[in-house]
């Protein structure tokens, strides 16, 4: 998922926040604590929006905002001095990761009997679902005849001649999009005796992959290259298709691969260490609330895991979502090994 890094000024006068915190049926956080919260996914206006709904919620907010991977290194580096009071957005390979670590504290939301614990940390509570959606493989529809003629799946691009060099593969893997991408990829020829899980005709796949692609042009998004003919195809999440077909007017599809897509849960977690451990508590039970997450569904057409939800959510994101299969993805093996094949990746095909 392509990020960028911005720190998002969201602190209120202590008099506003009083006021709005006074306001009847609203009085949920604490007027005098600001919450400083790490997230990938508060670009595109999400940050913003959420922001002024906080806000008339009693909470005042900063963000930074930063690729999935910077967020869960950046938690770890402050594992004993954290800065940050809650994060979400990332998936469940990092919350783990994060959970390994120790960087999270565990807590129950008033809203954890809405959603199934088992898409997130059902065993110790540390990260609680509030958001899935599907990792695709998307094309501008036009490009193409019939959609026959379309790329029917990822190992279409680099193995058929005619999609050669017109689809964009990533120049960085620090977001959670790209590692999701890569994970779907490289499960597909997991094996134990390979390196690093992976089979040689594995890593054969993700080489050609990435010398078949046109490589993605820093600040400028894979839409504008598709409606300028740069290319055809690229990674996208549900949620950025339905945005950038409207920002850009231009109309998209998305593979349907028969072996299914990597589905990104979304989570939200209080951090260990935070000063303010009852205003985020507050507002993890707030945000994750089935009226908070229907209108982000609105708003940002999105697929809430929280049951009460669907009935204020968007009805066509979560059609849509639920039209895709779920690929069937090792998730231990991904976790245990993403660094290193990202490690890989960069210094074997990214290079130059």
């Amino acid at each position: 998922m392509k990020r960028r890094t911005v720190l998002i000024a969201g602190l209120l006068a202590a008099s506003t926040a009083a006021a709005t915190a006074c306001a009847p049926g609203q009085s949920t956080g604490s007027a005098s604590e600001s919450l400083v919260i790490y997230s990938n996914s508060v670009s595109e206006g999400r940050g913003d929006w959420l922001k002024k709904e906080a806000q008339a919620a009693g909470f005042a907010l900063t963000f930074v905002d930063l690729g999935g991977g910077d967020v869960m290194n950046r938690l770890s580096a402050e594992k004993n001095n954290p800065i940050a009071d809650v994060t979400f957005g990332l998936n469940n390979v990092y919350f783990e990761k994060l959970k390994a670590q120790q960087v999270l504290e565990p807590y129950t939301p008033a809203w954890a009997g809405d959603v199934d614990a088992s898409l997130g940390d059902a065993a110790g509570g540390e990260f609680w679902p509030i958001v899935q959606e599907p990792i695709m493989l998307v094309y501008k529809k036009d490009a193409y005849a019939s959609a026959a003629e379309a790329p029917q799946d990822w190992t279409d691009l680099w193995t058929k001649e005619q999609f050669k060099g017109r689809y964009e593969v990533p120049n960085s893997l620090g977001g959670a999009t790209t590692q999701m991408v890569l994970s779907g990829i490289l499960s597909r020829y997991a094996d134990p005796a390979g390196e690093l899980g992976v089979s040689s005709e594995g890593w054969d796949q993700v080489k050609a992959y990435f010398a078949g692609g046109s490589r993605a042009i820093k600040g400028e998004d894979l839409y504008a290259r598709m409606v300028k003919g740069e290319v055809e195809a690229g990674q996208m999440w549900l949620a950025g298709k339905s945005a950038r077909e409207k920002q850009y007017d231009i109309v998209t599809e998305a593979a349907m691969p028969t072996v299914g897509v990597p589905f990104a849960v979304q989570h939200v977690a209080l951090v260990s260490g935070t000063k303010k451990a009852e205003t985020a508590k507050k507002f993890i039970d707030w945000f994750g609330s089935a009226e908070t997450q229907g209108k982000w569904s609105k708003e940002f057409f999105t697929a809430p895991t929280n049951t009460k939800a669907a009935a204020l959510a968007d009805p066509e994101a979560i059609t849509q979502t639920e039209a895709f299969t779920k690929q069937d993805i090792d998730w231990t093996l991904v976790a245990d090994n993403i660094d290193k094949w990202v490690e890989k990746i960069e210094l074997e095909y990214l290079k130059g």
